[in-house]
């Protein structure tokens, strides 16, 4: 059950956490465009004379690393849509206030996950 929400983040420290969000997000787009362009261009490595046993071994392996990169795409994505969700939160003005509890997330836990809407309390209780 939800609790009155009697307080929020100041403005001042809305803008602070928007920034590191626009700064993961940026980051966190380039290293999506690096995964696709990872497994989009992996066509040849050079391997058309070598030994045929040699080359069915490496396109196994190119196999499961365009797996691996296409699941570690969507990761990406979906964490670059968690931190555009916070900043529509900033923009409401709710934005660190835990969705269970009511209360303000701790600042240490929204530096380092800033996408987070649940307090360590309340997702210490759901597990």
């Amino acid at each position: 059950m939800k609790k009155g929400v009697s307080k929020r983040y100041s403005d001042t420290e809305l803008e602070k956490f928007k920034k590191i969000i626009l700064q993961k997000i940026e980051i966190a787009e380039k290293d999506l465009s690096l995964l696709k362009d990872s497994y989009s261009n992996a066509s040849s490595n050079g391997t058309d004379d070598t030994y045929s046993s040699f080359k069915s071994f490496e396109e196994g392996s190119e196999t499961l690393s365009k797996e691996s990169n296409t699941m570690l795409a969507a990761r990406q994505e979906k964490f670059i849509r968690d931190l555009k969700n916070a900043l529509v939160r900033i923009e409401n003005k709710t934005y660190g206030i835990c969705r269970e509890t009511g209360k303000l997330i701790a600042k240490k836990r929204l530096v380092l996950v800033p996408h987070a809407t649940l307090s360590i309390e309340a997702k210490n209780k759901s597990k």
